[in-house]
């Protein structure tokens, strides 16, 4: 698959990014490489990664970052992405439906009329659609 320059989330699948993935691991001979637990690791040093660029600031600056910030946050976020999508080619895991069947347990764990407005289920404040 080759990159395009114009690829975007409404233009590009889950499937062409698998692919993408798995060529670059390929090309390079890293599936040896490429366990669930090396790839576990890795995304999880790739999460930390991401969150140092919010570490210190408020929620609010965190929602008002300049461009170059914003495409730095980006970088790391296609790291986690990345490894993501590698441990699912890794493990044979289905993203869409295995994504699609959680969200289901998400909406029946937390029901909007229990939920609105609040962090989850130990949240004291009242429902609010504020």
């Amino acid at each position: 698959m080759s990159v395009q320059e114009t690829s975007t989330d409404a233009n590009t699948s889950l499937s062409d990014l698998r692919e993408l993935v798995r060529e670059f691991v390929e090309e390079r001979n890293w599936k040896k490489f490429h366990s669930p637990k090396n790839l576990s690791m890795a995304l999880a040093i790739e999460a930390g990664e991401l969150m140092e660029h919010f570490q210190w600031i408020t929620a609010a600056e965190s929602r008002e970052l300049d461009d170059e910030k914003k495409a730095e946050v980006g970088e790391e976020l296609a790291d986690v992405l990345c490894y993501s999508l590698a441990m699912a080619n890794e493990m044979g895991i289905e993203i869409a439906s295995t994504l699609q069947k959680k969200m289901v347990k998400n909406r029946l764990k937390y029901p909007v009329e229990e939920i609105l407005g609040r962090f989850g289920h130990d949240d004291p404040r009242p429902i609010s659609k504020d």
